[in-house]
């Protein structure tokens, strides 16, 4: 494939652009790629599924009541109620007092005494009464319910306003919140709902649903409606937490991909931000620095490896959504052409390549103009350098024929279910309705903002307003209506889906550099057709 055209060579790239705008939409196809008629490929035996890549880094019972200590037992019949007369000596000392439990009253109250000691008992009996009524109205001696919530990226310190929110409406609930680690996490999770000990609330990815479906309980109805999840909420939210009729989760947030540039680089080389990929391929060629040796100094874009593009995944499965893949399989010629595309960076264009530091540090180090990443590597790159001067943008698209726009963009976010072995379903699908609601998700954003630099993007398209300024959040918001997602997510260190169909073409990515064939109508489409059967995709 010959090099993009260089600045003089503008019409060229202008023409290949014109030339993807045919008459029917299906036959679109990326245009730097000819159309090739499609190959048929004997399919081979489905390989063994290969171990995942790695990446960077019941009812509480009450307490129990004691009872009240035996009154005490009568004295044994026959024996003296008078105490002991000792010897009258000068040296001895005084009779010991009677007991209180003697039996004779008038020795013990004397004479009209026993007014006065049934005063006293009904005193010491209201004051005890008092006592028990007043603590058991506080709640002491209350039934304390609780209920065990899983997390995974917000701290105990963005949770617990809104937690303690709750428990003050509800007296005798109390909210466990406990962060846990990314590591293992889906089968630490599934694990721990197997034995029974498992977490009433939890988190899960919005691809896990296949893995989880029969250790999640279904919301009901009237959850559904109270939060109006099928009217406010993102197609790609519902999608991920729906089965037959049934939705097994709430989205608390959403994510997308973005195009995140260097506005100094930029700036540099009076350059604008690509919207077109054809555009986006000429502006990172334009862009690459390179030294006598012809080694990259700068990179133009961070595209066509795994080993050191992060997120490499997403931006792969973007690439097809856009091109119109069925990411299912099998793979055929359209396929081909987008793995093509991503390959194209390194493999001819040569603005990127496998000695280069991982994307994300390469472009917090302003030696990377063009890198794709969800919202929260904002985070990552304020952490990192908090003077890099950067920008955020949507992703590039297919040219689009007026009139007709079909804009694709890639989600990865995570969502909260309800575990079916939990004995309080009906209080933890109410805490569930309560964090949903408007209010609790900017409140949980704000606490967010607080502790990292940006907070959990609303998966509400009523608050989407909120944040449409925004110049870093209001790019990832703006795409959220037009998300798709699949199997195909990076950093959910699954051990599942993600990460066994991910090294599928990982596999493929590596025999390309090498100058082989890719095998994506062969292995590829064989392997990722063996996942699908297992978890019944």
């Amino acid at each position: 494939m010959a090099l993009p055209p260089r600045s003089e060579d503008a019409g060229q790239g202008q023409h290949e652009a014109a030339s993807l705008l045919k008459g029917e939409e299906e036959e679109r196809t990326f245009p730097w790629q000819k159309k090739e008629e499609e190959k048929a490929v004997a399919p081979e035996a489905a390989p063994e599924p290969v171990s995942p890549d790695k990446e960077e880094k019941e009812v509480f019972p009450s307490p129990s009541v004691v009872s009240p200590a035996p009154p005490p037992k009568p004295p044994i019949s026959g024996a003296s109620l008078t105490p002991p007369v000792r010897p009258e000596t000068p040296t001895a000392p005084p009779p010991p007092p009677p007991s209180p439990f003697i039996t004779e009253k008038k020795r013990f109250l004397g004479g009209k005494g026993w007014l006065l000691g049934v005063i006293i008992l009904l005193l010491a009996l209201g004051g005890g009464a008092f006592w028990y009524f007043s603590h058991r109205s506080s709640g002491e001696e209350e039934r304390v319910v609780e209920l065990t919530y899983w997390g995974l990226w917000e701290p105990p310190a963005v949770m617990e306003g809104v937690i303690a929110e709750f428990e003050k409406t509800h007296p005798g609930v109390k909210i466990n919140y406990e962060q846990q680690s990314i590591t293992d996490y889906r089968l630490r999770l599934q694990n721990a709902l197997a034995s029974g000990r498992g977490p009433d609330i939890f988190r899960f990815h919005n691809t896990w649903l296949p893995m989880f479906k029969g250790g999640l309980s279904p919301l009901p109805q009237s959850v559904v409606a109270q939060i109006g999840l099928e009217t406010d909420f993102y197609p790609v939210g519902l999608e991920a937490v729906k089965a037959g009729s049934n939705f097994y989760g709430v989205p608390l947030m959403v994510d997308t991909l973005a195009l995140f540039y260097n506005k100094d680089i930029l700036t540099a080389a009076n350059a604008s931000v690509p919207k077109t990929w054809d555009e986006f391929r000429q502006t990172a060629y334009q862009l690459t620095q390179r030294d006598e040796a012809g080694r990259i100094m700068v990179a133009g874009a961070a595209l066509g490896a795994a080993s050191n593009v992060d997120h490499w995944s997403d931006i792969l499965g973007l690439m097809m959504l856009q091109n119109e893949v069925n990411l299912a399989g099998p793979y055929d010629e359209i396929a081909k052409q987008a793995f093509d595309f991503f390959m194209v960076f390194s493999r001819e264009d040569k603005v990127w390549d496998e000695t280069l530091p991982a994307s994300t540090m390469a472009f917090a180090g302003n030696k990377l103009a063009f890198y794709f990443g969800p919202s929260w590597r904002i985070i990552s790159l304020r952490e990192l350098n908090p003077n890099l001067n950067f920008g955020v943008a949507p992703v590039p698209q297919l040219p689009q024929i007026p009139g007709q726009e079909k804009p694709v963009s890639w989600a990865s976010f995570w969502v909260e279910g309800v575990s079916a072995k939990s004995q309080q379903q009906s209080l933890a699908f109410e805490f569930l309705a309560y964090l949903a609601q408007n209010e609790t998700l900017e409140r949980i954003f704000q606490a967010g903002s607080q502790v990292h630099y940006i907070g959990a993007l609303y998966p509400r398209k009523s608050l989407a307003p909120t944040l449409k300024n925004d110049p870093l959040l209001g790019p990832f918001l703006e795409q959220a209506s037009y998300a798709k997602s699949w199997y195909l997510c990076s950093r959910t260190l699954d051990n599942g889906i993600n990460d066994t169909i991910r090294k599928y073409f990982e596999d493929a990515i590596n025999r390309s550099l090498s100058g082989g064939d890719p095998q994506l109508e062969t292995t590829v489409s064989q392997g990722v057709a063996s996942v699908s059967g297992k978890y019944g995709l």
